[in-house]
């Protein structure tokens, strides 16, 4: 067993673990630590504690410090220059006639680092506008092209749902999102409800897939023919959250539909529709779905 506490830095939802070393941390209070960036500082999210050796990233970095109001004006100083150098970058961008689009600065805790985030549609040739803003700030410059899910997670916002993107919130990573997950929970498959911001599909459509994956194998679907109580008949509605089939029974030309609990029938003849998708009309065809995926 080692003891460790979590870090998380600004920009980022992930915790790091490192070694506390002689200091009495609590949560939220700030610490200075080394990183690969540089000289960082970082909140503790997580509390001293013991965990396997094997979970462990190698080697264990040691905390340095607590964080002292010299660290706090230091670090308040640092993110000042970050809106200002966001200005500069733009101008220069423009100057340098880059087609690429800034979309945000994070200077290190001791500035001996700035990296500008980017996105474009393609690569873009930017080893001029790096000379020029080394000149102009007199460190290191890294310029870094991120996608537009990454994007939306810098930038933050308000989802469909009315509350803070989950990207910016709380997900370390982002995870692969299948029009199959909008698919198999019968999703209406028009891009504009199932896309977020970033115009890709919505991460939220896999927190659910497991449950209806699991929920598919146990529910008949549209149109398969199953053995009730009553007789046999043809599933014309799935709610499959409630277990609940309506089944029209076969009984010639007189209209018999009931309603069952999908535990309660036989299936004679499977299907694998689950909802009539009132909105696919306005779908795209699959090649235009496709890329919401994020591939």
């Amino acid at each position: 067993m080692i003891t460790v506490v979590g870090v998380k830095f600004r920009h980022s939802n992930k915790i790091y673990s490192f070694a506390p070393g002689d200091w009495e941390l609590n949560i939220n209070d700030k610490v200075i630590v080394e990183t690969i960036k540089g000289t960082e500082m970082g909140t503790v999210a997580s509390p001293i504690t013991q965990v396997e050796q094997s979970n462990v990233v190698a080697p264990l970095k040691e905390i340095i410090r607590k964080a002292t109001q010299e660290d706090l004006n230091k670090a308040e100083e640092s993110k000042s220059k970050e809106s200002e150098a966001f200005a500069i970058c733009e101008k220069k961008i423009a100057g340098h006639k880059i087609a690429m689009k800034l979309v945000g600065v994070e200077a290190t805790f001791d500035m001996s680092k700035i990296i500008f985030y980017f996105t474009a549609d393609g690569r873009v040739d930017f080893r001029e506008l790096v000379k020029d803003l080394a000149s102009t700030f007199r460190t290191r410059i890294e310029l870094r092209q991120i996608g537009v899910r990454d994007e939306a997670k810098l930038l933050g916002g308000i989802g469909v749902c009315g509350r803070v993107f989950c990207c910016t919130s709380y997900l370390n990573d982002f995870q692969t999102v299948s029009i199959k997950m909008a698919k198999d929970q019968a999703i209406s498959l028009n891009p504009l409800k199932i896309s977020g911001v970033c115009g890709r599909l919505m991460c939220c459509l896999k927190y659910e897939h497991e449950v209806y994956t699991d929920l598919i194998k146990k529910t008949p679907g549209i149109g398969a023919i199953v053995q009730t109580a009553d007789g046999k008949g043809e599933v014309i509605d799935v709610n499959m959250l409630k277990g609940e089939l309506k089944v029209k029974l076969d009984k010639g030309e007189e209209i018999d539909i009931r309603q069952y609990n999908a535990q309660d029938v036989t299936v004679l003849k499977k299907s694998s529709k689950y909802k009539v998708l009132p909105d696919e009309e306005a779908a795209q065809d699959i090649n235009e779905l496709t890329k919401l995926e994020d591939n």
